[in-house]
């Protein structure tokens, strides 16, 4: 690498850090909330509306059922909370619901998870930074003409943070927690006060346009609840975020499964708190979203921007204070872009373990120069971006994907642990604890039996609306998985097979590369010379008549012993000539080795090496198939490239090696 190329790494990226610096220090619970809750508690800046905007399809009646929905929301976390206070007890390594599948259910069920968590994961940074963008955009008009813009940009930013590695205290993160939670408490708090108690009579920008279905035609009956339900499984995506905690129970302090317990009860109930004051607020305030508000919002203006329900809220709740409805939408905004880097934490080290457990390519397993695990980093933000810009970051064609993935991991790993009990049960004798893990499986069971039927409900109303997609994506990220894990043990079967003898070739037979001669030519003949072989000689190929002469002549001229023999070529080509005449030396001696020795270019500047290398490249690509031969570069550093000063002090013996004669 040259020397620009790793200034602009360094400046970039950073100073490498040594692997001996990269422990954290154990979090306690106050700094654990808000840097493992961040995904969950953003939900709701975007769950309560796909409640009101999936509602909005069967007519302004149907907000009826909005606080319905928010309680069945809400109950499934809690269900979903007590499950992971469970999980966390007993599988506290971190490993979260990959583990939980695996080791109960077997390989399969966990390369399911796996493939589920990492669609998700991907979902979790184009959704959080989608809905970034449009509650950023309801504050400032320049942003929602250009979300797509910002969204990527957003994204851009997060990767090269990540890329540098977050090295300073994890304390950080929960300053813009904190202050979002105050914020919605402020939101919610003193909106209601000021509806109920002061009895004013705030009113949503929306609240004066007439809601209707998009086609105008009422919606009652098994159409109906066929809405409700799409709608309560829109708003199950305020659950997302819920197995960041098991995933970090490493990170806690001592007692870490109680702490990690104790913090998913502190999420549960502020996550469920926002969500049901936001609805509250929202139907008080008669906040009305539209899938389609210019067919929908009957009276809205034609230019009309249907903001985000914070937004909505914020503006008439704060109207006496207008700087106080920026800093709630800047807040807002900053957890949404927190709640993707959450994203950036989990997919690089799920993949990671995936890698080690052979299910993807090994190089995800590796950390970079600032300890972060750099590819998994940079593959995440390349798929990220991809659905950012296919779905025009909109958040309601996003969500239709979104909570299949997490719900796919729910249902199985409360299987798992359904599993894991009753294996328990089979060798406890004492009834104390007997009865604990009789408690214990029953909670999971309820677990189990609830996100399946929720995952039955996404399925059924989103499929067609864009699940499909997640699904088709999952299946096919199982099936390569399957496929690398097949290949890594294909691979390992093959280079442990104990029955191969090891056999020293009868001869050594080397055969240096030469197409004019220069330093490069005669430090290859030095070095082909100095491995002593049996028989060694230089070939060249006949492309050019005139220059073959040339070239034959200054051999002959110089005496140099080592024999140069010319191949030809009516067909203008060199990779055919050489490795056919490889071939006949291997056919001749099938027991000897034969070494073809190739002077490469090392260059300083990327541009140089399109110039240079390319038939040596190919040539070398080439002959690493045949049986029997091995192939050796020998570099030649040109004044470019940072080893020239080193190569200097050798080329005098270059000389002597290669053309003892002329001494």
């Amino acid at each position: 690498m040259s020397r620009v190329s790793v200034g602009t790494k360094r400046l970039l990226l950073g100073r490498p850090f040594r692997s001996d610096t990269s422990g954290d220090s154990p979090l306690r619970k106050r700094i654990a909330l808000p840097v493992f809750a961040s995904d969950a508690l953003s939900s709701v800046a975007y769950a309560p509306e796909e409640i009101f905007l999936i509602l909005s399809l069967a007519g302004m009646s149907a907000l009826v059922f909005t606080p319905w929905v928010g309680l069945a929301v809400a109950g499934v976390m809690v269900v979903v909370i007590a499950c992971y206070r469970q999980n966390v007890r007993a599988y506290p390594s971190g490993d979260g619901d990959y583990e939980v599948a695996t080791v109960n259910l077997g390989p399969n069920a966990g390369l399911g998870v796996g493939a589920a968590l990492l669609i998700d994961y991907v979902l979790t940074v184009a959704v959080s930074i989608s809905a970034a963008a449009a509650n950023i955009g309801s504050a400032i008009p320049f942003v929602y003409s250009n979300e797509v813009v910002f969204a990527v940009i957003a994204i851009v930013l997060l990767t090269a943070i990540n890329l540098r590695g977050i090295r300073e205290s994890r304390a950080m993160f929960a300053i813009p927690v904190y202050a979002f939670m105050a914020a919605m408490t402020a939101l919610v708090v003193w909106g209601l006060f000021q509806v109920d108690v002061l009895d004013r009579d705030l009113r949503a920008e929306s609240a004066d346009f007439e809601l209707v279905t998009p086609d105008g035609v009422a919606v009652a009956g098994l159409a109906l609840a066929f809405v409700v339900a799409k709608s309560f499984a829109s708003g199950c995506a305020a659950l997302t975020g819920v197995e960041a905690i098991h995933n970090g129970v490493p990170a806690f302090r001592s007692p870490r499964a109680r702490n990690a317990a104790t913090t998913l009860v502190m999420l549960g109930v502020v996550s469920i708190s926002f969500l049901l004051g936001l609805i509250v607020l929202a139907n008080k305030l008669g906040v009305q979203i539209a899938e389609d508000p210019a067919a929908q919002l009957i009276g809205a203006p034609e230019d009309y921007h249907q903001k985000t329900m914070i937004a909505q809220l914020a503006d008439p709740v704060f109207a006496g204070l207008p700087v106080a409805f920026y800093v709630i939408m800047t807040i807002t905004t900053l957890i949404l872009v927190l709640a993707a880097n959450t994203a950036f934490n989990g997919f690089p080290v799920l993949a990671s373990v995936l890698a080690r457990d052979k299910y993807l390519p090994r190089q995800l397993a590796t950390r970079g120069d600032r300890l972060a695990f750099s590819n998994g980093i940079v593959l995440l933000a390349i798929a990220a971006i991809v659905l950012v810009v296919a779905f025009d970051a909109q958040v309601t064609v996003l969500i239709q994907l979104y909570i299949v993935g997490v719900f796919v991991a729910f249902t199985l790993s409360q299987l798992g642990m359904v599993r894991h009990w009753t294996r328990r049960l089979e060798t406890e004798e004492a009834p104390a604890v007997r009865r604990r893990v009789q408690r214990a499986r029953a909670v999971n069971a309820v677990g189990f039996v609830l996100t399946s039927g929720v995952l039955v409900i996404v399925m059924s109303t989103k499929f067609f609306a864009g699940a499909y997609i997640a699904v088709l994506a999952m299946l096919a990220v199982f099936g390569v998985m399957k496929l690398i894990k097949r290949h890594y043990e294909s691979v390992a079967r093959e280079l442990e097979d104990s029955s191969w003898e090891v056999v020293l070739p009868s001869r050594t037979h080397c055969v240096v590369l030469v197409s004019k001669l220069h330093l490069p030519t005669l430090r290859a003949l030095a070095y082909a010379r100095a491995t002593r072989p049996d028989t060694i000689e230089a070939l060249t190929v006949n492309i050019e008549t005139a220059e073959t002469r040339v070239l034959v002549r200054e051999w002959e001229r110089r005496r140099i012993s080592v024999p140069l023999k010319v191949v030809e070529s009516p067909y203008r080509e060199i990779n055919r000539p050489v490795v056919d005449y490889v071939k006949r030396l291997r056919d001749q001696s099938p027991r000897d080795v034969v070494i073809v020795y190739i002077p490469e270019y090392v260059v300083g500047h990327w541009w140089e090496q399109l110039l240079h290398n390319q038939s040596a490249l190919r040539l070398k690509t080439r002959l690493l198939y045949e049986r029997g031969v091995m192939v050796t570069s020998v570099p030649w550093q040109l004044s470019s490239s940072d080893g020239r000063a080193e190569q200097a002090r050798d080329e005098p013996i270059i000389g002597r090696w290669g053309a003892p004669e002329d001494r």
